[in-house]
């Protein structure tokens, strides 16, 4: 439980030091918004970008790993999506409740909590879990906000519209780019490298930050409900790690290091992402925020758990 709680200890202090410069009056009221669109269309791009140029081969192409943990990943999506369109629920914020439960913390959480409990054996399958996680969950959960806004009744229309709206967005954008780097097998420059990793390592730390900002702001609006958030935070720290265990053991039949590296990533509590489009996308971040802040606190037992019990 004290590695994982080091591991996890920044994100609260991240967390509190927004909250506390709100508190203060040190950032204003439109600090989560401005800082949100900071991380939205620089940080975050610049990350993404990053990540998929010097993603290899040799290491991305883990056929059993990419199944186990992207279906489990992807199942917990479309099982949330499909629940809250149930209640019923807008389109675009039932996408992102399907990201508040199946969108693991790989970058912050998962490349040191894996470092620490698996070696470094665990890196390049963790590489790949945030590949699928901040890329490929991510895209499809914005493909839905933007199916969802649209007005447009004639399909053929609407995919324009989409289609637009999406070449437009910059954390679509900025992976396919990235793509073109070692597709092409292309070398990135040196002073490129060095702007990339300092605009790129801002993201996460200035998200969970625009969290605590919106966290300690005094809303007209009441507090959400616990009943949906104790069901997201369930399907992320419970369900999703179950669905992959039985995947990689069951079905694909992984090897014991790599079945361990996708059920603890699995089990990893919510990232940023969907905060950062709530705000985004101008929807109800209430929900959001409390799933990042509850998993987060939780999956310091339910980690400290799976190491103790199965490894």
């Amino acid at each position: 439980m004290l590695s994982t709680l080091i591991v996890v200890l920044p994100i609260f202090a991240l967390i509190f030091a927004g909250r506390l410069a709100r508190r203060i009056g040190v950032l204003g009221p439109h600090a989560t918004t401005e800082l949100n669109r900071f991380v939205v269309y620089l940080a975050l791009p610049a990350l993404l970008f990053d990540i998929i140029a010097h993603a290899r081969w040799a290491d991305v192409w883990q056929p059993g790993f990419v199944a186990a943990f992207g279906l489990g990943s992807g199942l917990v999506f479309a099982l949330t999506v499909a629940v809250r369109l149930r209640r019923p629920r807008h389109l675009a914020d039932a996408a992102i409740d399907g990201l508040n439960a199946g969108y693991a913390n790989t970058g912050f959480i998962g490349f040191p909590l894996a470092l620490v409990a698996l070696g470094r054996e665990a890196m390049a399958p963790t590489l790949v879990a945030t590949i699928i996680t901040v890329c490929v969950v991510f895209a499809v959960a914005i493909v839905l906000i933007e199916v969802g806004l649209q007005t447009e009744k004639r399909r053929s229309h609407l995919v324009l519209k989409v289609g637009r709206s999406l070449a437009r967005n910059p954390l679509l954008v900025a992976p396919v780019l990235g793509a073109v780097v070692p597709l092409c097998g292309l070398e990135i420059p040196a002073p490129v490298e060095s702007f990339l990793k300092l605009l790129g390592g801002a993201a996460s730390p200035c998200a969970l930050v625009a969290l605590g900002l919106f966290l300690a702001d005094r809303r007209e609006h009441t507090e959400p409900n616990a009943g949906p958030v104790a069901l997201l935070v369930g399907f992320k720290l419970v369900v999703q790690p179950v669905v992959t265990w039985v995947l990689a053991t069951a079905v694909f039949g992984l090897p014991p290091l790599l079945t361990h590296t996708a059920v603890l990533l699995a089990a990893l509590p919510t990232g940023t992402g969907p905060f950062m489009l709530a705000e985004f996308y101008r929807r109800e971040a209430g929900i959001t925020a409390r799933v990042v802040l509850v998993s987060t606190i939780i999956s310091v037992l339910t980690i400290s758990g799976y190491l103790a019990f199965a490894m």
